[in-house]
């Protein structure tokens, strides 16, 4: 059974559409598949890859840098600030994002920004490059 989908920013609707699952990786929670009907919920994400399975069984991937997934019987939302479908990616800007986090985790290893810097971008290399495994 098909259920609504939406990726939503602040600016504008990422992605909407009709599917049959939803996975998420939520903080301190683990990976979460969501199916028509599920128990209302609501989590804070990770960064990470969230895979849609549209109505036509067709996978879509989608980097999420942060942010919160709603479900409700009837549909998901995924709010997030930075998300990104993994074929839109740029490789080398997520390479030069990746050296540039390195670089000021070199230069400060505690740096919280840096440091999420780093996972946001060795995420998009990850989706960029097809060698992420969720």
């Amino acid at each position: 059974m098909a259920f609504t989908i939406e990726f939503v920013s602040p600016e504008d609707v990422l992605y909407s559409g009709e599917g049959t699952q939803v996975i998420a990786r939520t903080r301190g929670g683990g990976e979460i598949a969501f199916l028509a009907g599920h128990e209302p919920f609501i989590g804070s994400l990770e960064p990470s890859e969230v895979r849609v399975t549209e109505e036509g069984g067709e996978v879509l991937s989608f980097a999420v840098r942060s942010g919160f997934v709603s479900v409700t019987g009837d549909s998901v939302t995924v709010l997030s600030d930075q998300a990104m479908p993994s074929s839109e990616i740029d490789a080398a800007s997520a390479q030069a994002d990746l050296a540039a986090a390195q670089e000021a985790l070199r230069a400060n290893e505690h740096d919280t920004f840096a440091l999420e810097d780093q996972r946001w971008a060795q995420l998009c290399v990850d989706l960029s490059s097809g060698t992420h495994s969720a």
